[in-house]
């Protein structure tokens, strides 16, 4: 373990790393140590004790609020999730995946939200997707909109969030392996029950959009974690997947209220229904 605790930090910042990249993780740990917001601790646990290059990339860094820790053997991602959460000493955990970059009043801006609202238990925010995608990932800013959405789907970037750590501490809550790797999808199914959410309107994460690194089996294993999770949350809270539904009823409407019905031999269909699409050549 690298470094020392000289009280205790406001935040620690939680980031796995497994085979990274190593140009990825650098510019990782310079956007976090680039901070305005400099009370945190900043543990990076490695879950792959193999790998002796980020070991040098992570040694080469002579702060003192690194705190470097290596998995004995690979134990996946949501027991080194935890694990981070067992290690962590700040009042708030900020989550910050290890090929992402933060943009540096992330930590400030989110601190600064929970302070003023000690009712809210888990704080994200806009996100910059770049790589093979690239847009501004904006979700719901508002704690009921956000609910509605996690009928449908993660309306919390995981690697955008902000947790105050009494919140999973106080409700024994923790990420589940069994549902990996939609492990944050569950955590935020879980604290729908216990507390409020809220995003940061502000771009906070630049997040790393790569496709090559999600294999074919990955994805089915998600995509069936996804429905799990969705038909739990959507069970437990049935308002809310009411209120989602109703709401995708107003948007269909706005798009398609004012498209002519063409009859074609004695049926009836939307005009959009019966154009086809074609793919034009880049």
């Amino acid at each position: 373990m690298k470094g020392g605790l000289f009280g205790m930090p406001k935040v620690s910042v939680l980031t796995p790393i497994y085979n990274t990249n190593p140009l990825y993780l650098r510019e990782c740990i310079d956007s976090v140590l680039r901070q305005t917001f400099t009370d945190f601790e900043f543990i990076i646990l490695n879950d792959s004790p193999e790998n002796t290059d980020l070991d040098e990339i992570v040694e080469s860094y002579l702060d003192n609020r690194i705190k470097y820790i290596k998995n004995n053997t690979n134990i996946g991602i949501s027991k080194s999730r935890n694990k981070l959460i067992d290690l962590a000493t700040g009042e708030y955990l900020a989550i910050f995946d290890h090929d992402d970059i933060s943009r540096n009043t992330r930590l400030e801006e989110q601190v600064r939200f929970l302070d003023n609202n000690p009712y809210v238990g888990v704080v994200g925010a806009w996100a910059q997707w770049f790589g093979a995608r690239n847009f501004i990932r904006k979700n719901p800013e508002y704690d009921t909109d956000i609910k509605i959405y996690l009928t449908d789907r993660c309306a919390i970037m995981h690697t955008c969030a902000m947790i105050r750590k009494s919140v999973l501490m106080n409700n024994n809550i923790r990420y589940e392996e069994q549902y990996s790797p939609a492990e944050d999808y569950r955590l935020w199914g879980r604290l729908m029950h216990v507390t409020n959410f809220h995003n940061i309107p502000n771009v906070l994460v630049d997040y790393r959009c790569d496709t090559n690194n999600t294999s074919h089996r990955q994805k089915t294993k998600m995509n069936i974690a996804h429905k799990s999770i969705q038909m739990q949350i959507c069970n437990t809270f049935p308002m809310y997947r009411m209120a989602f539904e109703q709401n995708m009823r107003k948007v269909r409407f706005r798009l398609f209220g004012k498209i002519p019905l063409i009859k074609i031999k004695n049926k009836w269909a939307l005009l959009f229904d019966c154009i086809p699409i074609i793919k034009i050549k880049d």
